[in-house]
């Protein structure tokens, strides 16, 4: 190839590649920045808030252990769900969970559960201390954490849905003592407002501990 010919097929190489960049780059501008959340506040105290009162376990306490929750399995990403109509669902690709979801679930409820009627008792989320050895067990199985939304709507308003099967079990026999079904749907939320949309997820949560702390005190009832 003569020198002038290659020159000039070099430079127009060059050219398609910074155009290519270029592109590239324009796109990334527009990419929205990812966003994470995390349920509660950081804590069993932040959830409790600063007037809430907890008392110390009592020297008879049960140690009750929250075993690491069975999600479906769409819900084992980390990317928000939302779900428009009855069959379809989207992952939110820029609004993620921040830690592991079944993880944030678990510590979310031991949170209520420390500060309601539960408080005399110990209540520890798996992987439990290493020697304890809980009395009664909690099994969760959450079958819906998601925003909902009109089918074919890309705005207006939503509402949070939480659906959980639960059952308390005898850690020495393997006994059922009570399985329940709590469901809540919260609303509303404004669609596109993750921060909104996680906030009414907590609270359904606090529905589920209540739950959880009135099947357990009647359960531990001598």
């Amino acid at each position: 190839m003569p020198t002038q010919t290659r020159n000039r097929t070099i430079r127009l190489l060059l050219f398609v590649a910074l155009l290519t960049l270029a592109g590239c780059f324009s796109l990334s501008r527009d990419v929205p920045p990812q966003q994470h959340y995390v349920l509660g506040s950081g804590g069993p105290s932040a959830l409790a808030g600063p007037s809430a009162e907890r008392t110390e376990p009592n020297s008879d306490a049960h140690l009750i252990g929250l075993r690491s929750p069975r999600l479906a399995d769409y819900l084992g990403t980390p990317f928000i769900v939302v779900r428009r109509g009855v069959h379809q669902i989207e992952f939110s690709e820029y609004h993620r969970w921040g830690e592991d979801l079944g993880r944030a679930i678990n510590r979310t409820v031991v949170g209520h559960l420390l500060v309601g009627p539960m408080a005399r008792h110990r209540v520890e989320a798996a992987p439990w201390p290493a020697g304890a050895s809980p009395d009664h067990l909690i099994q969760l199985h959450i079958l819906r954490f998601e925003g909902l939304v009109p089918e074919g709507s890309g705005t207006g308003e939503g509402t949070a849905h939480l659906l959980a099967n639960w059952e308390i079990l005898r850690t020495r026999d393997g006994a059922v003592l009570a399985r329940g079904t709590t469901e809540v749907t919260e609303g509303s939320w404004a669609v596109g407002d993750f921060d909104g949309l996680v906030r009414l997820l907590d609270a359904g949560l606090a529905v589920l501990a209540e739950d959880l702390a009135l099947a357990l005190e009647q359960a531990l009832t001598p």
